[in-house]
């Protein structure tokens, strides 16, 4: 929950790389960070196994940068990462590294014209108001290119789940961090990496230097287990255990990778699904085609309203993933 508390849209992901470091250092063997902003940590285990395994969580999450500010002292922005516009209206943000607190507007609801209110506005259309009087004032609060995030809570609800924004990727930050904190049976290299929002830009440059035999992307993935949508329109189910790729819109999954990964959970007893819907990317899309190319596979926690304000996951799911996950490491430590 503290992780998905921090700021860090893409390439601003510093709050949270910092957090990460601090948590991470006692811990490492060496850690370093790149040109891109990936952090980068290995970690010795009983067994030296080199750069045999690196796991992949991403620290950035969607928001908003300011590209324009308007006589009247109003924000115009571009979004970062993919940002469904029905979920903008009346959001509370927070702008720049001030922080300074706005609320995203649009025209008022009695000016709209019932043409208008069959589609979704234009992005042009939004702004975010600061409460300045005019654009003197804001340009004293906030730059052009300063980035804004969804102001919210991260907390514990209903029947053993998180509301949060950025659980995409927090929560596979927050499983990467638990590992390299326990003791190992092998050499791990763990990657927190930059701007997976915007193109998986810093994963490419992550594997690039590392060179892993294998990679696993522990993410948060879109499930789409709501009302309205037919069942196999369904990504995944919240509450059912962290779900397997084979492919997605971004990459195909080493075959013996998934195999392993699904066996592992039968036979350790942790409730697992499969990702059923073929949508969405990660990491994995940019680790996998690396140099003379990486074994991948995606371990993802189920989440509903992706990229929104408000996410929703099962607290279940994300203890799964993570007993998925050590499961891997210590079935691989028997080969080295």
């Amino acid at each position: 929950m503290q992780l998905c508390a921090l700021s860090g849209v893409s390439s601003w992901e510093d709050e949270v790389r910092d957090f990460l470091k601090e948590e991470a250092a006692p811990c490492a063997d060496d850690i370093r960070t790149d040109a891109l902003g990936n952090l980068i940590v290995f970690k010795r285990g009983a067994r030296p196994a080199g750069n045999k395994l690196m796991l992949c969580a991403h620290m950035d999450e969607v928001g908003l940068m300011v590209r324009r500010v308007t006589d009247e002292g109003y924000l115009k922005f571009d979004t970062v990462g993919g940002i469904d516009r029905r979920v903008l209206l009346g959001k509370r943000v927070l702008v720049g590294p001030k922080k300074v607190p706005g609320v995203v507007g649009l025209k008022a609801y009695h000016l709209v014209s019932r043409e208008e209110e069959k589609s979704v506005p234009k992005l042009d259309e939004f702004y975010i108001d600061i409460g300045a009087k005019d654009r003197a004032e804001a340009e004293a609060l906030v730059e052009l290119g300063d980035i804004a995030v969804f102001d919210g809570r991260p907390e514990l609800w209903g029947d053993g789940l998180m509301k949060a924004k950025a659980i995409d990727d927090r929560v596979g930050c927050a499983i990467l961090l638990t590992l390299l904190k326990e003791d190992l049976p092998m050499d791990v290299t763990f990657a927190f990496t930059a701007q997976e929002e915007v193109g998986t830009r810093g994963a490419f440059g992550a594997a690039f230097s590392v060179m892993p035999e294998l990679a696993v992307a522990v993410e948060g993935t879109t499930a789409a287990d709501l009302p309205g949508v037919p069942p196999q329109r369904h990504v995944c189910t919240v509450g059912q255990g962290p779900a397997i790729s084979f492919m997605d819109r971004g990459s195909i999954g080493d075959k013996d990778l998934f195999r392993r990964l699904r066996d592992l959970a039968e036979e350790a007893g942790i409730p697992w699904q499969l990702k059923r819907f073929i949508s969405g990317s990660n990491d994995a899309a940019a680790v996998q085609r690396t140099r003379t190319g990486v074994r991948t596979g995606v371990i993802s926690v189920p989440v509903r309203y992706l990229h929104a304000p408000s996410g929703i996951a099962s607290v279940r799911d994300m203890e799964g993933a993570l007993a998925l996950t050590r499961a891997l490491i210590f079935d691989l430590a028997k080969e080295v």
